[in-house]
């Protein structure tokens, strides 16, 4: 072979270089990923997950009292549904869960969206509603039972409680980024406050609002379990304070994924409407 010739990299040279590729197009900035992608990265982080479980509980690296075995929380849970009446419970939960959302929504979307359209009244809520936001919703137990009993009443303020001043800050947050130019165009055309709120700032806003919803009804979520603490017989959450007294964390855990999976199901519902409602937002 001649001197001119190229010479062939050595093959450890080509695994460098391939496994540099690799990598460096794995932690691209910001590229979007393909569905197949997105699929088979959310089923190896999930086997993951669970082998890992199985493997510790196989093993007995752990107590099997404390963390039993994902196959038998599977048959807890099945168990709880097919001959416990669990389905029931299930759906007060929903119900809690979903009213309480309601009338948060009722009061955070039309005060969010005027208070981020008018300063004057920024400046009256915000101090208030600030102060609110940092106060930890569980702390409001004692009282809500002195208010309301031990109803629905407590479960349901509770709930309201823990979403209503996030969803507020973030639907005025969003309501501010609004561009000025589209307001500042309808008032040149003639159009009057409430023609510009309700016809042109809160069009602009809406698909921002629904993702705030979406985001804060994963919050009342993980409040569930909390607000059916209180005085409560019926609900996920009270399934799993009875499980605990009789130390049946099989039941505790199958409580836990029902929810997880509940709260999913919601969230990809809200994502489904916001790609229904707003097709105009897709990139591709």
């Amino acid at each position: 072979m001649g001197r001119g010739a190229a010479r062939a990299p050595p093959i450890c040279l080509l695994f460098q270089e391939g496994g540099a590729v690799s990598a460096q197009r794995f932690f691209e900035l910001r590229k979007p990923v393909g569905r197949r992608q997105r699929l088979v990265s959310a089923f190896l982080i999930w086997a993951l997950f669970f082998g890992i479980w199985i493997f510790a509980t196989s093993m007995g690296l752990v107590n099997e009292l404390l963390v039993p075995a994902p196959q038998k929380v599977f048959a807890t849970c099945w168990d709880l549904f097919a001959h416990r009446g669990f389905a029931s419970d299930v759906l007060i939960s929903i119900g809690r869960v979903l009213g309480a959302f309601a009338m948060a929504c009722a009061v955070a979307v039309p005060l969010g969206v005027m208070m981020g359209v008018f300063p004057s009244i920024e400046a009256f809520f915000a101090p208030f509603i600030s102060a609110w936001r940092y106060l930890p919703a569980p702390s409001f137990i004692p009282i809500l039972l002195m208010w309301f009993g031990t109803g629905e009443a407590p479960k349901l303020a509770l709930l309201f409680i823990g979403v209503i001043f996030f969803l507020i800050t973030l639907i005025m947050d969003h309501t501010k980024n609004v561009r000025q130019e589209l307001v500042e165009t309808a008032l040149t055309l003639g159009a009057s406050r409430r023609i510009v709120v309700s016809k042109v700032v809160f069009p602009a806003v809406l698909p921002d609002i629904v993702v705030a919803m979406r985001q804060m009804l994963a919050m009342a979520w993980t409040y569930l379990v909390i607000a059916e603490i209180v005085a409560s017989t019926t609900g996920i959450g009270a399934m799993m304070i009875r499980a605990r007294r009789f130390l049946k964390t099989d039941e505790i855990l199958s409580g836990i994924i029902v929810i997880g999976v509940l709260g999913l199901l919601f969230d990809l519902l809200f994502a489904m409407l916001h790609r229904w409602a707003f097709p105009y937002l897709r990139k591709n």
